[in-house]
């Protein structure tokens, strides 16, 4: 089986913001809130938008099982054999949803071989789209504008520019801040923190705290395609699928690999 990435690309941005005008449409109401089994908040924007996108995706890629936060998972003795498959966060950053800050995010990724071949992240209420592909390069869109090239920066003078989490910071990233010295934290919330690296508004992001595959897949084909890397504190690039469990370890996401990160971590 194969794809042809620079085919999907532009209709699964189109599909992300399909899902994130559903999202918009809650956010200009009256906001219920649930909480799931792991305490984590629920809207009625998350099942919208999951809807949208589980629709979209078996129109597009009928043969292509789909990952997502908000559906019951298959046994991983099933997925474990699942080469090709959509890995899905209908809204990451639901905390920032419901404070209405506007930092949250779609995110769709395509997933080969336990890595991200393919990205989009869609932040509805900014009208941007970061979106990636493999062999094709990091893109960012503003109100449907024609997509431009974004890139990883060259660490600059200090201080530091660390993009940190609005509503999971702890005293990991704080130990983090002191070991990297004079620094700017850039706090913000969902898939948006990639999306600062990639496009070379921040040096770093590191993420001492729990994260599962949907929240971390598509951001990490940005910045993968814009030239930086998304490690674990071993040094080896965050898998998809590859394991039992879908949390993630702690990792960093960096752009300029001249600076030795990981120590920094440890």
């Amino acid at each position: 089986m194969s794809h042809d990435l620079s085919q999907l690309l532009p209709e699964v941005v189109a599909l992300a913001r399909q899902a994130g005008r559903a999202i918009l449409a809650v956010y200009a109401s009256s906001i219920a809130v649930t909480e799931k089994d792991d305490r984590s908040p629920l809207t009625q924007a998350d099942l919208e938008s999951e809807q949208v996108i589980a629709a979209g995706l078996r129109r597009l890629t009928p043969e292509i099982p789909v990952l997502s936060e908000e559906t019951s998972q298959a046994p991983f003795g099933e997925r474990a054999a699942w080469d090709w498959l959509w890995v899905v966060d209908p809204l990451d950053g639901t905390r920032e949803f419901i404070k209405r800050n506007g930092e949250f995010t779609v995110n769709i990724a395509l997933v080969h071989g336990h890595r991200p071949v393919l990205g989009v992240v869609h932040a509805p209420a900014l009208d941007r789209d970061y979106y990636a592909g493999a062999g094709i390069g990091a893109f960012r869109s503003d109100a449907s504008a024609t997509g431009q090239p974004i890139r990883t920066a060259p660490r600059g003078p200090s201080p530091v520019r660390v993009v940190g989490s609005r509503s999971h910071r702890g005293d990991s990233l704080d130990h983090f801040l002191e070991r990297v010295g004079p620094h700017e934290l850039v706090p913000i919330g969902s898939s948006l923190k990639f999306c600062l690296v990639a496009e070379g508004a921040a040096d770093v992001y590191p993420r001492l705290g729990p994260t599962s595959e949907w929240d971390t897949a598509a951001g990490q084909c940005v910045v993968e395609q814009a030239g930086g890397q998304v490690v674990d504190l071993a040094g080896q690039p965050l898998s998809c699928n590859a394991r039992e469990e879908l949390l993630n370890p702690y990792f960093v996401a960096w752009g300029d690999s001249g600076t030795d990160w990981l120590s920094l971590m440890r």
